[in-house]
């Protein structure tokens, strides 16, 4: 009669469990990124489209699960819907600890991306490395992270405000409200094109550093399970060149799009 309770009871449990696996399994994955880091990522209507989306897609479709890239606001509004799980995933992202602490990053990055210091033309100075920034005043976009050595440097040495967008960066920059915006190098020319100022800005040389991209899991969401099957992509997926085609394409269709708006 125990026996029979024991066994009883084992599949009691056996069930209860089965049935919570089932309703915490990744069924579909909510993506999001930045909205204007073209074209790695930026936003199209409700969505973000761009070449970091367009990897996790591919990676998603060979796992056969759905994936969405959704908008969800600002840069900081996406990071704080992956902290919170309404996003599982985020993609374009930096490393640092702050962010590992609601983040599971993928490993490997899947690019690296050159930060530099843009300037309004003609109004250049005497730049070898950010140590030459101090006393200036600059301004980058609300929510970045360069990682912990350089954001501590900016918390330290340097006066850097904060700008809703980087479009707005450099509109404090041609105002002449800032010595300088610091930004992606590529996203940086992409939006300065966008706006119509690409020929009032120009990149100081040398880039400040180079930061690996990841793609991450929101600690809250059950699709982090799936971190393995995305780092075996991202490793394929950035070696055999699919990502640099994926990229060149992301790149047309931005271009494309800025000449229809013109």
């Amino acid at each position: 009669m125990k026996r029979i309770l024991s066994l009883s009871l084992f599949a009691v449990l056996a069930l209860t469990g089965n049935a919570a696996f089932a309703e915490d399994a990744c069924t579909k994955i909510t993506a999001t990124g930045h909205p204007q880091y073209p074209a790695i990522a930026y936003k199209d209507g409700d969505n973000i489209a761009g070449a970091a989306p367009m990897l996790v897609e591919a990676i998603a479709k060979n796992l056969k699960v759905p994936l969405e890239s959704k908008y969800m606001g600002t840069w900081e509004e996406a990071q704080a819907a992956a902290r919170d799980g309404k996003a599982d995933m985020i993609f374009g992202i930096y490393y640092n600890d702050e962010r590992a602490t609601y983040l599971d990053y993928v490993k490997p990055a899947f690019m690296f991306d050159e930060v530099v210091v843009f300037v309004a033309k003609g109004k250049a100075f005497t730049y070898k490395d950010e140590n030459d920034l101090i006393g200036k005043k600059g301004v980058t976009n609300q929510g970045e992270s360069y990682g912990n050595d350089f954001d501590a440097f900016i918390k330290d040495k340097l006066t850097v405000a904060r700008a809703d967008g980087i479009d707005a960066a450099f509109k404090e920059l041609l105002a002449g409200n800032a010595d300088y915006v610091i930004a992606g190098y590529y996203s940086g020319l992409a939006e300065a094109a966008k706006e119509g100022v690409k020929d009032q800005v120009e990149a100081l040389s040398p880039a400040i550093l180079e930061a690996e991209m990841f793609v991450a899991f929101s600690k809250k969401s059950p699709c982090r399970s799936l971190a393995p099957g995305f780092s075996q992509g991202i490793t394929e997926m950035t070696t055999n060149g699919t990502f640099d085609t994926m990229l060149q394409d992301a790149t047309s269709a931005w271009d494309a799009a800025q000449q229809s708006n013109k």
